[in-house]
């Protein structure tokens, strides 16, 4: 579960299912080859479903499995830790830390 993007893209999809696109407008920041592996390294390790249906145009979406549910379930309080501290976090130097 390494990686900056894969715990937002987790909390991304907690509501449902969500098209590529869909996913990559909410994930500011984040490139489409950046995303195209993470979706698959988390497709891979059973955190995500991708579902194909086969229709024109081509669609294809992504949701969490119970697995990835459940660690989305206990990454929460991180998350809401993260955002109450957001401020200090913020602040810090980090490239002094270096």
């Amino acid at each position: 579960m390494g990686g900056k993007w894969k715990g937002l893209i987790l909390f991304t999809l907690r509501d449902g299912p969500l098209r590529f696109g869909q996913l990559r407008r909410e994930l500011a920041g984040i490139s489409e080859r950046v995303l195209i592996l993470q979706l698959r390294e988390m497709e891979t390790t059973g955190l995500l479903h991708r579902e194909v249906y086969h229709q024109v145009p081509p669609k294809v979406e992504y949701s969490l499995t119970d697995f990835g549910q459940s660690l989305n379930t206990v990454m929460a309080p991180l998350g809401e830790w993260g955002e109450q501290h957001l401020d200090r976090i913020e602040s810090i130097a980090w490239d002094q830390l270096r």
